[in-house]
C-alpha cells in the first residue's frame, strides 16, 4: 500500500513514494522539480511508477500550479488530499488567531518536529527553522501547542530587493565573513545574519517563555548554508514536511487498501 507525499513550494515540487503510510516507511522513490517544468513529470520521473495507493500533499504555490500537479497524476488511479492548517492535528494544537490561515508547510513541517522531538525523549519545547525561498521561525512549547513564529525574506529575496532598490548593487554573490571588506560579501553577510538573528531571537524567547532549553531544528534548501553562522545549533533535518504529511496520514487513517 505506497503512499504518495508531494511538498509544493515557492520555487520546487518535492516528492517521496512511500511502501506504507505510516512513519519511518521505507522511501521507495523520491525526487524534486522546479516549478517551470512539472509539466512533464508524468512523463519523466513519475512515468516508470506504481500506481500510489493514497497521496497527501502540502501546496504553498498558487491554485493554479496545483492544477498542474493534479493534472500529472491523472495517470494515475488515485485521488489527491491537499493538507489545510486546522486546530488541531496529530497531537499538536495551532495558537495561529485564524488556524486555516497558517501556511500549510509551516503546519506540516511542526508535525514533523514535533514527533521527531518525542521520538528522542521526554516532551520539550522546539523551534523550528525553515530556510528556503521564504523564512519561517516557529514555537511550539512542551505540552504541543504552537506559540507563534515569523516569517522573513529568504536570503535570494533580500538580494533582489536590494538590487532592484539601491543603485550599483548588481555584484556577485560573495562570502559569509564577520567583518566583510567588499560589497559582495557584505550583502551575503548582511542575508545570513539577519536570518540568524531571527532564529536565535526566536530561541530566546521559547527560553523565556518555557523555562526550558529548547530542541532548534531546520529545515528548507538553504538549511546547510546557515549551520555555520549561527550560535545557537540547529539539527538539519530535510524530511520534515514528509515527516509531517507521513504522521497526519497515519493519524487520519484515510490510505485505506482498495
Amino acid at each position: 500500500m505506497s503512499f504518495l507525499a508531494i511538498d509544493v513550494g515557492n520555487t520546487r515540487l518535492k516528492w517521496a513514494l512511500y511502501e506504507a503510510p505510516q512513519p519511518g516507511a521505507h522511501v521507495l522513490a523520491q525526487g524534486a522539480e522546479f516549478l517551470d517544468h512539472i509539466d512533464r513529470l508524468a512523463e519523466s520521473a513519475w512515468a516508470g511508477l506504481p500506481s500510489p495507493s493514497c497521496m497527501l500533499g502540502c501546496v504553498v504555490a498558487s491554485d493554479a500550479v496545483k492544477h498542474r500537479v493534479e493534472a500529472q497524476m491523472e495517470h494515475w488511479d488515485v485521488s489527491p488530499h491537499w493538507v489545510i492548517s486546522s486546530a488541531q492535528e496529530a497531537g499538536l494544537s495551532n495558537g495561529y488567531d485564524h488556524p486555516a490561515r497558517l501556511g500549510p508547510d509551516r503546519w506540516v513541517a511542526m508535525i514533523g518536529a514535533w514527533h521527531g522531538m518525542l521520538a528522542m525523549g521526554a516532551p520539550r519545547p522546539i523551534v523550528v527553522a525553515m530556510v528556503g525561498t521564504a523564512v519561517t521561525v516557529e514555537a511550539i512549547d512542551a505540552s504541543g501547542r504552537f506559540l507563534g513564529g515569523y516569517i522573513l525574506p529568504g536570503h535570494g529575496i533580500m538580494l533582489r530587493a536590494l538590487e532592484s532598490g539601491t543603485a550599483g548593487l548588481h555584484v556577485p554573490t560573495g562570502e559569509v565573513r564577520p567583518f566583510p571588506t567588499n560589497t559582495s560579501d557584505a550583502l551575503t553577510s548582511g542575508g545570513t545574519y539577519a536570518i540568524a538573528g531571527a532564529m536565535e531571537r526566536m530561541v530566546d524567547h521559547v527560553r523565556e517563555h518555557c523555562g526550558a532549553e529548547p530542541w532548534c531544528v531546520m529545515a528548507g534548501g538553504a538549511g546547510w548554508k546557515m549551520a555555520p553562522s549561527l550560535a545557537t545549533p540547529f539539527e538539519l533535518h530535510d524530511t520534515l514536511i514528509f515527516d509531517g504529511l507521513l504522521q497526519i496520514a497515519a493519524h487520519r487513517g484515510f490510505c485505506l487498501p482498495r
